[in-house]
C-alpha cells in the first residue's frame, strides 16, 4: 500500500510581528515549520503503516530552500521518503496552480492507494486544495475525516465532522482524504527517529520534473490578488483602576459589563 501525503511549508505563525504604523506584518525572516493540520495526516499516515504490513509512506512538500530541512521532521515522524519542490517558479500560485502542482507529482509517482490532506492550511485555511486534486486526478474524495480505518478489499471507513452530526461512509481506493485536528494527535519523533531521518531518501523536482509550464503555477498564474494583509485595529480605554483588590475586581467586572465583554 502507498499513501502520498500532501503538505504545507508555512512561516511560525506565533513569531510574525505587527508593524505600529502600518499594522502590516514582519514575515521577512520568520522560522518556517509545516501546519497542524499536515502533520495530522502524516500521523494518520503513519498510524496506517504501523497497523498494516507493506505500507510506504512519501511525503510532498511545496516550499522555500529552507524545506530541504523542513522535512526531516516528516520523515522523524515516519514518512519513508520525501518529494520537495523548492523551485521560485512554484512561488506565489494560489489554489488551483498548488493543486496543479501536487496532481503532477502524484502522476509521477505512479501508483498509489490514498493521499492524505489537512482539511485546509493554518495560515490560509481556505480548504480549496483536497477537492481540487480530487478533480485534478478524477479520484473520489472524503473531507473533513475526524477517524479513518482501511478495510479490506481496498476500501476505507471515515467518518466526517459536519459540525452539527457525524457522518460515515466508505469509499473505494485510491481516493483522497482531508482530516481534522481531532482525528489524532501527532507524536514528537524520538531522537533515534530524527538521527535516522537524514538517511531516508529525498528528491527535489522542478517544473521540468513534473512536467508543468511556467504559465501554470505560481504567481503569475495566480487568479487572486492580494491587495492588503492588515492587522485589525486596537484602541486601548487607557483605564486604570485602583484600589484594594476586592473593589478593583468589582470595578473590572462592571467595566466589562458595559463593554458587553460579559453578559
Amino acid at each position: 500500500m502507498h499513501i502520498i501525503v500532501c503538505m504545507k511549508q508555512i512561516v511560525d505563525l506565533e513569531k510574525i510581528r505587527i508593524k505600529p504604523d502600518t499594522r502590516e506584518p514582519v514575515l521577512e525572516g520568520l522560522p518556517v515549520k509545516f501546519g497542524d493540520f499536515e502533520k495530522n495526516a502524516l500521523e494518520e499516515a503513519v498510524r496506517i503503516k504501523e497497523k498494516l504490513p507493506d505500507v510506504k509512506v512519501t511525503a510532498v512538500a511545496i516550499g522555500s530552500p529552507k524545506l530541504k530541512d523542513t522535512i526531516k521532521e516528516a520523515l522523524a515522524i515516519g514518512a519513508d521518503e520525501a518529494v520537495i519542490l523548492t523551485d521560485p517558479a512554484f512561488g506565489g500560485s494560489d489554489e488551483m496552480g498548488t493543486s496543479r502542482t501536487l496532481a503532477k507529482v502524484v502522476q509521477k509517482l505512479g501508483e498509489f492507494d490514498l493521499i492524505l490532506l489537512g482539511e485546509g492550511s493554518t495560515d490560509d485555511h481556505t480548504g480549496q486544495v483536497p477537492s481540487r486534486l480530487a478533480e485534478l486526478l478524477g479520484l473520489p474524495q472524503v473531507t473533513y475525516v475526524r477517524e479513518l480505518q482501511v478495510l479490506e478489499g481496498r476500501r476505507i471507513h471515515a467518518v466526517r465532522d459536519l459540525e452539527d452530526a457525524l457522518e460515515v461512509v466508505e469509499t473505494s481506493l485510491p481516493a483522497i482524504v482531508s482530516v481534522t485536528a481531532e482525528v489524532n494527535t501527532p507524536r514528537l519523533p524520538p531522537l533515534t527517529a530524527i538521527l535516522k531521518a537524514a538517511r531516508k531518501p529525498v528528491k527535489t523536482w522542478g517544473p521540468g520534473d513534473i512536467g508543468v509550464a511556467g504559465g501554470e503555477v505560481g504567481s503569475g498564474a495566480s487568479t487572486i490578488n492580494v491587495l492588503s494583509n492588515l492587522a485589525p485595529t486596537q484602541q486601548r480605554k487607557e483605564v486604570i483602576l485602583e484600589g484594594a483588590v476586592d473593589d478593583v475586581i468589582d470595578k473590572l467586572l462592571k467595566a466589562l459589563e458595559r463593554e458587553g465583554v460579559l453578559a
